[in-house]
């Protein structure tokens, strides 16, 4: 169906919003976003910006979605990128550390202190921030039907934690064993940790000077740790 002037219109008119949002973000942060300084720098009186954001929070959440997909955008482009489960994991690793430094405001809206007041709308927020984790639930997955994820069970698995993982195995349709599963868990938030303390500031300034190497240390590590060992 061809799309309208109007329609054409309003779709720039979000992207502007959205492009201003982000420079707002960077500038003073989620908890300071004002709907009338983004029509100052649109150019448009506040009652013009409202027909398309009624509200700080909508705004917010238009940021948040935004980031989510871009991230997720890289996060699976990453993956496509490779062939093989390890290596799919290592780019996936690359990509979030990369955008999450490029994107140190955006990022911190996603993963780092939650705006006072602001509540994201799971409706609309879920789909795109699922976007990395179910790359990485597939990465792990996949290899695993192909006979290339493996690993020692760590240590014994409450029966709590079982019925928890078996809920999650069913709702995305994995074959992964409990053991495997609770790895890729650990996995999962051990790599954000990592880029966490690296955009914060967590280290210090001057404990590694060779930042990217740590990381890269790291993803070895979280690989071997998933059950993806070097060849």
């Amino acid at each position: 169906m061809p799309v309208t002037p109007r329609e054409r219109a309003r779709e720039q008119t979000l992207q502007d919003i959205t492009r201003i949002g982000r420079e707002q973000l960077a500038a003073v942060g989620g908890a300071a976003l004002s709907l009338r300084a983004v029509a100052r720098d649109l150019g448009v009186v506040s009652s013009a910006v409202y027909r398309y954001v009624s509200s700080r929070d909508e705004l917010l959440t238009l940021l948040v979605v935004d980031a989510y997909n871009e991230l997720g955008d890289a996060a699976e482009a990453a993956v496509a990128s490779a062939a093989e489960p390890r290596d799919q994991f290592l780019a996936l690793g690359r990509a979030v550390r990369e955008w999450a430094l490029r994107e140190p405001a955006r990022y911190g809206l996603l993963f780092g202190s939650p705006v006072p007041g602001y509540h994201a709308p799971g409706e609309q927020t879920t789909t795109p921030g699922t976007r990395v984790i179910n790359a990485l639930v597939g990465i792990f997955d996949n290899a695993f039907r192909a006979g290339k994820l493996e690993a020692d069970a760590a240590a014994p698995i409450d029966d709590r934690l079982a019925a928890d993982l078996e809920r999650v195995r069913a709702e995305l349709g994995l074959t992964t064993p409990d053991h495997l599963l609770v790895r890729g868990v650990l996995v999962w938030s051990a790599l954000f940790g990592a880029v966490n303390f690296e955009v914060f500031g967590q280290y210090g300034a001057d404990t590694f000077t060779a930042p990217g190497a740590l990381f890269e240390h790291h993803l070895a590590v979280l690989a071997e740790t998933a059950g993806l060992p070097a060849a």
